[in-house]
């Protein structure tokens, strides 16, 4: 049986989907673009500032399905340009500083919104 898992803290969905589901013990969140809960418009600024609104709106996603960074068991990060890799992979590990999930990066033509930088991500409730 699948929950449906919507977020308060993270901008609300630009589609047809939902912040996240939850099938069993394992969660699948939806992709998180750079947008601002409050105005539902990207943030601005650059690369940093994007990668840091994609972390917390994630957070804010794991955190309503009951979960925490500790729980990530694999993420996808996608880019527009993989020259940002060193900064987004900066800021990835201060959010996972001991044991990282699985991960993968690509890059892509283009993200919703304009946004530079996407991350999803599975996690597990104990």
């Amino acid at each position: 049986m699948k929950q449906i898992i919507n977020a308060e803290g993270a901008p609300a969905a630009i589609g047809p989907y939902s912040h996240a589901v939850q099938a069993g013990q394992l969660v699948y969140t939806s992709g998180q673009i750079p947008l601002d809960p409050a105005s539902g418009k990207l943030v601005e600024g650059d690369i940093e500032a994007q990668a840091r609104q994609v972390f917390k709106n994630l957070e804010a996603v794991l955190t309503a399905a009951g979960a925490s960074w500790s729980h990530v068991v694999k993420t996808m990060v996608f880019l527009t340009d993989l020259a940002d890799f060193a900064v987004v992979n900066g800021i990835y590990a201060e959010t996972f500083p001991e044991n990282p999930p699985a991960r993968a990066c690509v890059q892509v033509a283009a993200l919703p919104a304009g946004a530079k930088v996407e991350i999803e991500a599975i996690a597990y409730i104990d």
